[in-house]
């Protein structure tokens, strides 16, 4: 399918319906959600349609949703991610599967949102028509794996007292297989085998994009449930009616604004040294913890070429070696393996990178050069980062305040090796078991105290992206799709 057919960081739609909610499970919190149905409902028809954004790819099982009899693991309905990041979709009943779909297609991008529906009818004479799915709109046909169920098969779906689990697997000995991502626009249909268009839409001006639609007007049926996660006071609310959910390892700082209709960045586990031994990522992906003796950078999923821009950084630790340590929060031109020495500014190299030190009263520049600059960062400064690339100008502030309202030099995006800058944080020489949690404004991976926005109204942070820089007032912007659609 093409890469364009889901909502991509920049990707330009027209206005319609908002989602204004998701909420981020952290699999190291073991966060999940379930309930288990009183009533039977539809055994052969029913569609289960959900919007997910991964975050740490684990290289194990992620369950999206399981239909589980009483923690039998014979008797089962899952719909996975498995540990080479394809779907699978399977009935099992006395431990044979009799519907189980396997996709070629991987689902790596943590960039992006992707939508996922699965409508089934056992009643149907085709057999592939018993088992429909659809990745952003799109039906998929090419399989690895493609067994359908016998005609009338009555599937684990809905069945009476069968507990239903969003977010993990349930398991006869230690649930396991935890979600790492965000979920919004749970829905699902009982008794009704849902089109693609029933629970989404192309977008008229960019037709390969998919979004959602508003779909409160359509039948749930006996056990259909819709989660909105609006309510932070109770993210389990169903709004369809049907008994609400229960909460497991989630609390109201998971409610979060990143959503099919306004994707946030986040700290970009695929991007150079990002991921293995150099950082333990968590939160969504807006958390990360270095290993012992390791260099490593994180840069912004989403890279910006004009426009101002901003983000914070809590140090929540700086790194146990900081006298010889190298942390820095800045911006870079390519990717982080790129980034010399792994923090900011380290040397000249055909990579234009800034970034503020920690060690000691200095940044660095893209010529390996260094100028008193602020102060030494100590456990739980809050970095903010500042980008204007409209006057090729960089700021930094700790826990509020400027370091200096004359902005650093910086060479034009345009005039780097990529043409854009991403912004994040580095780390090197051996720094230890240093944490820093990121804040682009979608799902804060720390306590915000009282939350400002930015001037479009996006993003909540701990201090205003507005500052006077250079003589004058200047707005800065979250790093999220509706913002690079206007300024980007």
């Amino acid at each position: 399918m093409p890469i364009n057919s889901f909502l991509y960081p920049g990707a330009k739609v027209t206005t319609g319906y908002e989602v204004a909610n998701s909420v981020r499970f952290n699999d190291g919190d073991t966060a999940y959600m379930h309930k288990t149905p009183s009533s039977v409902g539809d055994l052969q028809k029913f569609t289960y349609s959900v919007w997910f954004k991964r975050g740490v790819l684990t290289g194990a099982e992620q369950y999206l949703l399981e239909y589980n009899e009483a923690g039998d693991n014979d008797d089962n309905f899952r719909i996975t991610l498995s540990s080479s990041d394809t779907l699978y979709i399977q009935d099992t009943e006395s431990n044979t599967s009799n519907l189980d779909l396997r996709t070629n297609m991987v689902f790596r991008d943590v960039s992006a949102w992707y939508n996922l529906i699965v409508a089934v009818d056992t009643t149907q004479g085709t057999a592939a028509n018993r088992c429909k799915v659809y990745v952003n709109g799109t039906q998929i046909t090419s399989w690895s794996t493609e067994t359908y169920p016998s005609q009338n098969y009555n599937t684990n779906v809905n069945v009476a007292n069968e507990k239903l689990i969003i977010g993990r697997r349930e398991s006869v000995s230690t649930p396991t297989s935890y979600f790492d991502g965000y979920m919004c626009e749970v829905v699902f249909l009982d008794g009704t085998q849902a089109s693609n268009t029933d629970l989404g839409e192309f977008d008229e001006d960019s037709p390969t994009i998919w979004k959602p639609i508003n779909v409160s007007g359509l039948t749930f049926g006996t056990n259909g449930f819709y989660l909105d996660f609006e309510d932070s006071s109770n993210l389990g609310n169903d709004i369809a009616d049907n008994g609400d959910w229960t909460e497991a390892n989630l609390a109201a700082a998971d409610q979060a604004t990143d959503t099919p209709t306004n994707n946030f960045a986040t700290f970009n586990p695929l991007d150079g040294t990002s991921t293995g031994t150099a950082f333990v990522l968590s939160e969504g992906n807006c958390k990360g913890v270095t290993a012992v003796d390791t260099n490593g950078a994180l840069q912004s999923t989403m890279a910006v070429s004009s426009g101002k821009w901003y983000a914070e950084f809590k140090i929540a630790k700086v790194g146990d070696n900081l006298s010889g340590g190298r942390t820095t929060v800045g911006i870079g031109s390519r990717t982080n393996s790129q980034v010399s020495g792994n923090y900011y500014g380290n040397t000249a190299s055909p990579v234009d990178s800034y970034g503020k030190y920690s060690a000691s009263a200095h940044y660095y520049s893209n010529n390996g050069s260094t100028t008193s600059y602020g102060s030494s960062f100590v456990d739980d400064d809050i970095i903010g980062v500042y980008l204007d690339l409209d006057n090729n100008k960089l700021y930094f502030s700790e826990n509020g305040t400027l370091y200096s309202s004359t902005g650093i030099d910086i060479t034009a995006a345009a005039s780097t090796l990529n043409g854009h800058y991403h912004i994040g944080v580095a780390d090197a020489s051996a720094n230890d078991n240093g944490e820093y949690l990121a804040n682009y404004g979608g799902c804060p991976a720390f306590t915000i105290s009282s939350a400002v926005s930015d001037d479009n109204g996006y993003g909540s942070f701990e201090y205003s992206p507005n500052i006077t820089g250079d003589g004058e007032a200047k707005k800065f912007y979250a790093l999220c799709t509706k913002n690079l659609a206007e300024f980007g």
